[in-house]
């Protein structure tokens, strides 16, 4: 498996990219979300899945963790491809389609072009368990894009840590220049 592709930036458009690493030209397919924050020079690094198919073998890229996680979710449902996902991904941020799916809004699902009531139902049904993962907060209905505040969160609750009581401490302390380590020592001591 492919898992990132760390090269120049070669062509861009707002549904795919080809990025030079080691002489090789990689064919990748994005969503909107991801080339909007695609940085402006030509040294890129991009998290990637590669999907193999019996017609062809394709290559997803995302701009952090976070989205190729909800992407990898999104296509374990039956009835979304890789395609319907990264079409979702287009029309929503992660972090929407985490929110929508959690407080159960079929209507923001469907509104994406190719998924109808039943698959919309079913994506919730399926992942809104899975939403933790994507830091949704049960006050709020909010979640967090940023991957070292959702690392944090996740090894709190995995230490047996109450999620609400983690997520206080986190939103106490959290900073943008710290590191998964020292939030979790700073978030201990506030527990």
């Amino acid at each position: 498996m492919i898992a990132h592709l760390n090269g120049r930036l070669i062509e861009k458009s707002p549904t795919e990219l080809v990025i030079e690493c080691g002489g090789i030209g990689y064919f990748v397919k994005i969503s909107l979300h991801t080339f909007s924050q695609l940085p402006a020079d030509e040294a890129i690094k991009i998290y990637t899945q590669f999907i193999v198919r019996e017609d062809a073998q394709l290559l997803y890229g995302f701009a952090d963790k976070v989205e190729r996680d909800m992407f990898n979710l999104l296509i374990s449902v039956s009835g979304i491809g890789p395609n319907t996902a990264i079409l979702m991904l287009s029309s929503l941020t992660p972090s929407e389609v985490a929110n929508a799916i959690g407080s159960e809004d079929v209507s923001t699902i469907q509104s994406v072009k190719g998924i109808g009531l039943k698959t919309a139902q079913r994506v919730i049904v399926d992942l809104k368990d899975k939403m933790l993962k994507f830091g949704l907060s049960d006050d709020s209905g909010t979640i967090s894009n940023n991957t070292i505040r959702f690392d944090a969160l996740t090894a709190l609750v995995s230490l047996g840590f109450d999620k609400k009581a983690a997520e206080k401490a986190l939103n106490r302390i959290f900073n943008d220049q710290a590191t998964v380590e020292l939030l979790i020592k700073d978030a201990l001591k506030v527990l």
